[in-house]
């Protein structure tokens, strides 16, 4: 490259011409929340992969991919309606007040018809992939949005009814590869559905001042916040213990169990560093933990079902 190319290349003019012309991108990016799509598709590829082991049929990698996509396409699109809904709210919290629609860098208008676009296409993918998960996918996405969305200034239990839809990814991937659902894929679906309890009791801890501006409710506002705490970190890291035993791999059982008993009772550990102290690090302690148990469970039990199957 010539010194007048790499000057003009260095030009602070044109390097912020270039940002702002990558902003947008950027910002329909963050709208369809990639941090919680990850774990989406981590647990959509797990329930996918453990019931064509548990069936022991061929794996098909087209089959695989079309359904995360319709999957990721049909979340991408909840994320970001649920944007649309509570950008006046999110402009309230620290955490949130970034976010596209809420901070106004994009209108309210093209978010809206982003997150439409992006769930209209999910669902037409998905029905030609799979109608079954369509169907679970269709269920799962009103719930979300006009039952949790709006429950969140309104009661705590918006938490458990979050954690219904919340729970339904490894339920997209068991029916899009079986075409039916059966104990095992309850098993997975009971074991995200508990884990959600001491994640978001985690984030809501750490932001809940953020939270009482904002006028949600995902935390009682009287003498009961610190027995809510504790009930809906301790009880489901307890159920989780009992529901990671459920339908492990027959030929290798004491592994297995060994090490889910480990993963399990380290995620109590820090829960209950956390329900006692109520502090802002054992609540980001407890956060980590929850973000490397799941994926861990979930690869523990694809990996010994790859054993069992060999």
């Amino acid at each position: 490259m010539s010194g007048p190319a790499i000057i003009a290349a260095l030009d602070p003019a044109r390097q912020s011409r270039r940002l702002s012309a990558l902003t947008p991108i950027f910002d329909y990016w963050v709208l369809t929340k990639p941090e919680v799509n990850f774990l989406i598709l981590i647990t959509t590829l797990a329930g996918f992969y453990l019931s064509c082991a548990n069936a022991t049929r061929p794996y098909s990698f087209t089959l695989m991919f079309n359904i995360l996509l319709g999957t990721l396409l049909v979340a991408s699109g909840s994320g970001t309606l649920n944007q649309y809904i509570e950008r006046d709210f999110d402009r309230q919290m620290r955490r949130t007040a970034y976010r596209p629609a809420a901070a106004g860098r994009l209108k309210p208008h093209r978010v809206l018809a982003f997150g439409i676009t992006l769930s209209a296409a999910g669902t037409i993918y998905l029905a030609a992939a799979s109608p079954l998960a369509c169907v679970v996918a269709l269920l799962t996405m009103p719930a979300y949005l006009f039952l949790y969305t709006p429950l969140k200034r309104r009661t705590p239990l918006c938490v458990l009814v979050g954690a219904l839809p919340g729970a339904a990814p490894p339920l997209i991937g068991w029916v899009g590869a079986s075409g039916r659902l059966c104990q095992q894929a309850w098993v997975l679906y009971s074991i995200l559905f508990l884990w959600q309890f001491p994640h978001f009791m985690s984030i809501a801890w750490m932001y809940r001042e953020d939270y009482d501006r904002a006028g949600y409710s995902v935390l009682p506002k009287n003498g009961a916040r610190s027995a809510c705490v504790i009930l809906q970190t301790i009880l489901p890291l307890l159920g989780l213990i009992a529901v990671s035993m459920l339908h492990f791999p027959s030929r290798h059982p004491l592994a297995y169990c060994c090490a889910a008993i480990l993963l399990s009772l380290a995620f109590l550990y820090f829960g209950l560093e956390f329900a006692l102290q109520q502090s802002a690090i054992t609540a980001r302690r407890l956060l980590v933990a929850s973000i490397a148990y799941l994926p861990l469970l979930y690869i523990l039990r694809a990996l010994l079902c790859t054993a069992t199957r060999i």
